[in-house]
């Protein structure tokens, strides 16, 4: 029984860790699929006065927050089209712990920015669609997958 409960404890300590990292990413994954994807894009109600006020409505209860994200990036491609530019990430960035990439083509976004002129207690958001290039982080160095938006290429 004692070999039993040696091997059982090795294996919890040796691919615990491994387990947990593997959740994180696959957690990391879903997240950027319902945060920062929308394709087709979805048409929000007048009520809303805008495209990203209804969609930062719909990030800040996904992520239980209630301050004012400043910026956010939503791409509008299908998952297939974004997905392939984590294929090979060679770059590692040190800043985020992550390999991340720069997109080899422009894809379609909008980017949400909270309006300056307004009070603390609202969250209303500027829209800006635009097609550029995007730096990505990707969730490993080969066969990756978009964890993350770093930000807009010129």
């Amino acid at each position: 029984m004692a070999p039993a409960v040696a091997q059982l404890l090795f294996l919890q300590l040796v691919l615990g860790p491994t387990l947990v990292t593997a959740v994180q990413l696959e957690i990391a994954v879903q997240n950027f699929r319902t945060l920062n994807m929308d394709y087709p894009k979805v048409k929000f109600p007048d009520d809303f006065k805008g495209y990203c006020n209804g969609f930062m409505s719909y990030v800040r209860g996904r992520k239980e927050q209630w301050y004012c994200p400043k910026t956010h990036y939503v791409l509008h491609t299908p998952w297939k089209t974004i997905w392939k530019s984590c294929k090979n990430s060679e770059s590692f960035c040190e800043n985020y712990n992550e390999y991340c990439t720069l997109t080899t083509k422009p894809f379609p976004i909008t980017i949400c920015r909270v309006n300056k002129r307004q009070p603390p207690t609202s969250c209303r958001y500027t829209s800006t669609e635009t097609n550029r290039q995007l730096y990505l982080l990707c969730s490993s160095k080969y066969e990756g997958q978009p964890i993350g938006i770093l930000g807009l290429y010129k």
